[in-house]
């Protein structure tokens, strides 16, 4: 039974689609190429969801798996949170249907929408309501059907994203790797960076929007890219100093998986060596809120993880927003 007083993560699993797409299967339906999309992101392949797969199916494996992990009963979680941008629908939460789906009780459900950083924002969120003695067990999800929102006709993007969905469960009591601290963190000064333009109350559906092609993903990539770097390396440094941990005490950095250019430009900003971070965006590509959890969750039962290492886990996203969170094993 814990006695530091700390969340910690009783149980973590992850869940990727069935279906495999590499790059040279890509570029049967895009203008690109395996070598064009490996030299610039490091991808080599990504995972879809079937057309039948909503955003709760996805989650709803992946959180099977980590209720399995933590051995929680369904009538033990008393609080549900998802991180996605890509909900079964703009309302009701994909976290109410993905309580029905689990069969829990009729317990607290909501999303939560901060892009790629959504994952670690919802573990600073969950840690706060079981801090606050309200909630016992929380189960927290990042899950995206990036598919359904990408651009065929944009070979910019449509090559970098992926399915997929990853889930911990929370609490207080019992025994697991601890969270330590958090930091959060958003610029809000030009949302057109990376956003889905169509849809929302600003453009509501409409002809114009469809045929407008404004329901998709937009990105300026080289931007972003920069943005990305800064406040990764700022996040990290930031959250570090807070609990006057070095940079060199860290045995892992599990960064957002969206691009290995990042995590190499990170790493020598960070001046730490490569091989001390964990990425498995070679075989899913970016999956933005599910990225950090399906990454962690690997990393956690392939034993790379081992007891007392000190994990430091690192996003950015839509926003812009980023985010860092300190693990103890």
């Amino acid at each position: 039974m814990s006695t530091s007083g700390r969340t910690r993560i009783l149980g973590i699993g992850s869940y990727g689609p069935e279906r495999v797409v590499n790059n040279n299967q890509l570029s049967n339906t895009v203008e690109t190429s395996d070598e064009w999309i490996r030299t610039r992101t490091g991808i080599q392949e990504r995972r879809f969801a079937s057309d039948e797969q909503a955003t709760s199916d996805l989650s709803l494996e992946a959180a099977k798996k980590a209720m399995e992990d933590a051995k929680v009963l369904p009538e033990e979680i008393d609080l549900v949170l998802v991180a996605t941008i890509t909900p079964d629908m703009a309302f009701p939460s994909t976290a109410c249907i993905l309580q029905h789906k689990l069969g829990l009780n009729k317990v607290a459900c909501f999303d939560l929408e901060a892009a790629c950083s959504g994952f670690l924002y919802a573990l600073d969120v969950a840690d706060a309501m079981i801090s606050s003695g309200r909630y016992s067990k929380a189960l927290v999800v990042g899950a995206e059907k990036m598919s359904s929102i990408m651009d065929w006709e944009d070979r910019t993007t449509c090559v970098l994203f992926g399915d997929g969905a990853g889930a911990a469960v929370l609490s207080r009591d019992g025994d697991g790797p601890e969270l330590l601290g958090f930091y959060c963190g958003a610029d809000g000064s030009n949302p057109s960076l990376l956003c889905q333009p169509g849809g929302g109350s600003a453009l509501p559906a409409s002809a114009d929007t469809i045929t407008g092609r404004k329901h998709f993903l937009k990105m300026n990539g080289r931007e972003i890219f920069k943005s990305a770097v800064r406040v990764m390396e700022s996040s990290c440094r930031k959250l570090l100093d807070q609990h006057n941990i070095a940079i060199e005490d860290i045995n892992h950095i599990i960064p957002h998986q969206a691009n290995m250019r990042i995590v190499e430009s990170l790493s020598q900003r960070l001046n730490v060596p490569l091989g001390k971070f964990y990425c498995n965006l070679d075989r899913f590509g970016n999956t933005s809120a599910a990225s950090i959890p399906l990454a962690l969750s690997e990393a956690v039962h392939s034993q790379r993880i081992k007891p007392n290492d000190l994990c430091l886990l690192v996003a950015f996203g839509a926003g812009l927003t980023w985010s860092s969170t300190l693990v103890r094993f």
